[in-house]
């Protein structure tokens, strides 16, 4: 195990992406600089355009973003050759993320998948993943842990729609949007959206109260608190004084424990459209939402306003072409203790249904590329309104059953590490045989620390793998493969981590040199467990798979007493194996041959002793 320093380069650490003009202007042209990049390509000088056009880019606003996009796939192919380490991956998500007609598209993902090592196919599929996990768990007490998504109840449930749970200032109280009320309006009683609150006592939450202080006739939802627990902020549609048809508005808590009349926060946030999913930095200094104005990169995009010392909100900002897409961004949450952003996006590269939940860092006031927080809460379906604890503990989101997908209700979730605001730190590693062959595989790690799941993921094609861990914990390595014996190893995280392993191979037949047992005895020694537990965990890990042990001995003595005592060790392991590791009977067959089928002609004690052996033979289906 090696420590290890990550060179690729990240937006943070390049002037290029920060795109100082996005929220000034709409649309950077510059005449002279076109036509000198343009006698540049002419006269094919790679790395002087490469440089010019990198300038050039760096002043894009977001119109350019749709239109010119093509000048991010030229520069990310420059940027292959002239440009630092890592920095063509990045462009090649931005064009992803912004393309639009004038690209080859398909050359487009041909050229980000060469370079990219986040791939959709490397994560194991859960339902095959955890009927492996079901076949250890009689006697692997180092095991992944199952996380389970589950239904808050019939206390915060309601047979209409409940969703957008947001923690409010402290963890136990939990506010959220739902259809369950009825309402009086020009077209007679209507369901319509209103806020609602729980309370958690006890490790249980209470049952569901109205924020009647606020609800009206109008639709209200997707509410947050300052973390003083002191200011509302929340989404109200369709009302008289609103700039779009749905605005941002706000309450403050009285001195005498009342709620001040909501008022809308203004052309500064709000605009002529949509503007919903209000989230507040823990400091309260800083909004997030989601707005379907004009002039955003796409559908639906990511925006923020600061608020000044004076405690007005300043013009709105777009949140930038890393975070936002041609698609849609919506469900911003800012971490409560963490500098982290969340959000649910259905335009990202890496993604596992329509829309999923990422996480972005502020890198130097630049975010980092958005991670998808992976398939152990992103599943083939939708995940947006969602909120997780100060603590990191429990992820919170609106989900729909199969059945009835229009109909959300409110779940909760243990958060895995992929979700984890703290999992920053990279492992990263190998496998290959002892020619440098890259294997292939299946990687867990196990946190056994706090007993948070990992995703597994399955070795790239070049024997790699990598991880994203929260420092300063304890972990458990597993690799299983069935060209292998299954591969343990217990680390602790200290920064940056390399684990490079070497597999020993399977092969057809296979006999253990620690396999000898004592003159004329069948019983298993000590010195059999490693080899034998080798086999153990390799048949759990493949329950497709069957076991034949050959028994051998010596010609010494008679054949008849042989036969008996090469029978009786090989039962002896087929009994180890039942027993210690719960293989039912019908994987094994245990066969003894005797003196029968000797290696080699007995002309010594060595040649001998080469012949008292016990073999194994690995196979899809029971040998006969």
């Amino acid at each position: 195990m090696v420590t290890l320093n990550d060179s690729l380069v990240t937006y943070g650490q390049s002037d290029i992406f920060r795109f100082p003009n996005v929220n000034k202007i709409f649309f950077y042209q510059d005449e002279a600089k076109l036509k000198a990049m343009q006698q540049l390509d002419t006269a094919t000088q790679g790395l002087l355009l490469y440089r010019a056009l990198r300038a050039y880019v760096r002043n894009f606003g977001i119109g350019n973003f749709s239109k010119n996009v093509p000048m991010l796939w030229k520069l990310a192919r420059l940027s292959e050759t002239h440009g630092p380490k890592g920095e063509a991956l990045l462009l090649y998500k931005l064009v992803l993320k912004h393309h639009t007609q004038g690209i080859n598209l398909q050359q487009v993902y041909h050229r980000h998948d060469s370079i990219e090592r986040d791939k959709k196919q490397y994560y194991v599929p859960l339902d095959f993943y955890y009927e492996l996990v079901a076949y250890r768990k009689e006697i692997d007490t180092l095991r992944p842990p199952h996380a389970v998504l589950t239904n808050m109840g019939d206390a915060l449930n309601s047979p209409k729609e409940d969703y957008a749970p947001t923690i409010g200032h402290v963890d136990y109280l939990l506010l959220f949007t739902s259809k369950r009320n009825q309402h009086s309006g020009n077209e007679g009683r209507t369901f319509d959206e209103d806020i609602f609150f729980s309370r958690r006592v006890d490790g249980f939450w209470n049952a569901a109260e109205e924020f009647k202080a606020i609800n009206t006739a109008y639709n209200e939802g997707s509410a947050c608190l300052g973390k003083d627990g002191k200011t509302l902020i929340f989404s109200r549609c369709n009302a008289p004084d609103s700039y779009g048809n749905c605005d941002l508005y706000f309450s403050v808590l009285k001195n005498d424990s009342t709620w001040s009349a909501p008022k809308n926060l203004g052309p500064a946030i709000n605009s002529s459209g949509w503007d919903s999913h209000p989230s507040l930095s823990h400091r309260g200094d800083t909004l997030f939402f989601a707005s379907n104005r004009i002039g955003g990169f796409g559908l639906s995009d990511i925006y923020f306003s600061v608020r000044n010392a004076k405690g007005e909100w300043q013009k709105t900002q777009n949140a930038g072409p890393v975070i936002n897409t041609l698609q849609s961004e919506v469900s911003p949450f800012f971490h409560h203790e963490s500098n982290v952003l969340y959000f649910s996006s259905n335009g990202h590269p890496l993604n596992f249904g329509d829309f999923d939940i990422y996480k972005s860092y502020d890198e130097n006031g630049v975010w980092s590329e958005p991670k998808n927080i992976g398939p152990l809460v992103n599943g083939a379906g939708s995940e947006y309104y969602f909120t997780i604890d100060s603590k990191s503990k429990t992820l919170y989101y609106a989900s729909a059953a199969e059945e009835d997908k229009k109909n959300m209700d409110l779940y909760s979730f243990p958060v895995p590490m992929e979700a984890k605001p703290e999992a920053t730190t990279v492992l990263k590693g190998s496998l290959h045989d002892r020619t440098g062959r890259p294997m292939h595989g299946i990687v867990s790690i196990i946190d056994l620390d706090e007993g948070v799941e990992v995703a597994p993921k399955f070795l790239r094609e070049d024997g790699s793998f990598n991880f994203d861990l929260i420092n300063k914990r304890n972990y458990l390595l597993i690799i299983q493969g069935d060209e292998f014996f299954r591969i343990e190893e217990i680390f602790f995280m200290d920064g940056a981590t390399e684990i490079n392993k070497i597999a020993e191979p399977i092969e057809s037949k296979i006999a253990f040199q620690s396999l000898e047992f004592e003159n004329g005895k069948s019983d298993i020694l000590a010195a059999m467990h490693e080899d034998l537990n080798k086999l153990g965990n390799f048949l759990l890990d493949h329950p497709q798979m069957h076991l034949t042990i050959s028994g051998h001995t010596d010609s010494a003595g008679k054949e008849e007493s042989n036969l008996r005592l090469s029978q009786a060790r090989a039962d002896a392991i087929k009994y180890y194996l039942m027993y210690e590791f719960k293989i039912v009977p019908e994987r094994i067959t245990a066969i003894g041959y005797g003196s029968s089928k000797p290696i080699v002609a007995e002309q010594s004690d060595e040649h001998r002793q080469l012949n008292r052996r016990v073999e194994f033979e690995i196979a899809r289906k029971r040998l006969e």
